[in-house]
């Protein structure tokens, strides 16, 4: 059995308590975006999974993904053999316990489940969202980690997603469209002005996801080595570049740039570098932060053009730039960082990265959207998505929950 390294495993426990620590964060965040009738429901959201996902991921989503590949489904999922993280006390991960290891990829399955909730926020039922997740983390996110993560199929392929560029921002923008599409519009939707009630909770949430986001990217080297440094690094030169560009996009466009703006253009870069983190040089993570931050705020008119009502710009965000974080992957890529990683086209490798990194983004988002769709119909057909328009006028903080955010 290998030998743990106390300095690894400190670190790791610490970068899972920040992965923890940005889901009340995006709950910040995406609570401030929301009208004031709707800021504890959209913090509920994000709160809840916590608690739910949890629990969820130590019954069967750690062994759905991380389990062993031997077997006729090995390339798909993971083995049982880990039900309840059976099997995981006394052995080790890379340098870490297992168990560590298990707790620290909970911490992601637990934000991606949250970050689905901006597309629908402010007009579904909890009791629909809350089946809806639970079952999501079972049969899309666990089975993707395993893909991705566990030794899948696309893991045997080559791609590379240092930090869940496809598994956490790529699939949850997908589901998220496929929910802003099974509940349609809100109401007033096109017509009516739906402005976020408290910018300075957005900005604080944006804050905390940047903080994190370290922990995010940094704690996926399981170890307290150069690559941690390299993969911190990149994550805060891609979120400061993205930031800038955003920002000068806005002023261009609107005249103006924003404080909005400025939080929106950090969670893009930050997106953008997740996928890249371990295995870019700091120059092209600046590349990459920059392009992020251009992509994104051009990628919030999808809603418009198509006409879905993505309440909080999952799909414009983290769609696109995760997307444009895997793609780029297959450029900027070099050894030179991460010897398990591959060479990029920019880096000798020719184009087979590239074209491993497109089809495991193509996958992805295939596989997450049509899944959810279902889930998302199948649970219309039997408890309703979607509060009525009384619930959804007076609030879902009031309907849903019985408590308004603020007395005054």
């Amino acid at each position: 059995m290998a030998e743990i390294n106390v300095g690894d495993t400190a670190f790791i426990l610490m970068c899972a308590a920040l992965v923890l620590f940005m889901t009340p964060g995006l709950a910040l965040f995406y609570g401030g975006l929301v009208r004031s009738k709707n800021v504890l429901s959209t913090t509920m959201h994000s709160f809840f999974a916590m608690g739910l996902i949890s629990v969820i991921w130590v019954l069967v989503g750690y062994t759905i993904a991380f389990g062993s590949t031997d077997g006729p489904l090995g390339a798909l999922i993971g083995s049982f053999d880990h039900v309840g993280l059976a099997g995981t006390l006394g052995d080790v991960t890379g340098s870490i316990p297992t168990p560590v290891f298990a707790m620290f990829q909970g911490m992601f399955a637990i934000i991606t489940a949250g970050l689905i909730t901006g597309a629908f926020a402010e007009r579904i039922r909890f009791s629909a969202y809350v089946i809806f997740i639970a079952l999501w983390s079972v049969i899309v996110y666990a089975p993707l980690a395993h893909w991705v993560w566990g030794g899948g199929w696309l893991m045997e392929r080559g791609a590379l997603d240092f930090a869940g560029g496809t598994v956490v921002h790529i699939a949850s923008a997908a589901a998220a469209f496929a929910g802003a599409i099974a509940l349609g519009r809100r109401k007033g939707f096109g017509s009516a002005e739906f402005k976020p009630h408290n910018i300075p909770m957005t900005v604080l949430g944006a804050g905390i996801l940047w903080f994190g986001w370290f922990g995010f990217n940094a704690g996926s080297a399981l170890a307290a080595n150069e690559l941690a440094g390299t993969a911190f690094m990149a994550t805060h030169l891609a979120a400061a570049a993205a930031m800038l560009s955003w920002l000068l996009a806005e002023k261009l466009r609107h005249g103006k740039p924003t404080t909005l703006g400025a939080a929106s253009g950090a969670v893009a870069g930050l997106v953008a570098i997740t996928p890249a983190a371990g295995f870019v040089t700091p120059i092209p993570a600046i590349i990459i932060g920059l392009l992020a931050g251009v992509a994104c705020f051009f990628g919030l008119d999808l809603k418009s053009r198509f006409g879905f009502d993505d309440a909080l710009d999952v799909v414009g965000i983290h769609g696109v730039g995760g997307t444009l974080g895997a793609v780029l992957t297959g450029l900027f890529a070099t050894t030179l960082v991460n010897e398990a990683g591959a060479d990029g086209l920019f880096y000798g490798g020719g184009a087979t990265l590239l074209v491993e990194q497109v089809i495991g983004v193509v996958a992805t988002i295939a596989f997450s959207f049509c899944v959810s769709f279902a889930l998302f119909k199948v649970i219309d057909a039997t408890v309703g998505l979607r509060v009525d328009p009384d619930g959804e006028e007076a609030g879902l903080d009031l309907s849903e929950h019985s408590e308004t955010g603020y007395v005054l």
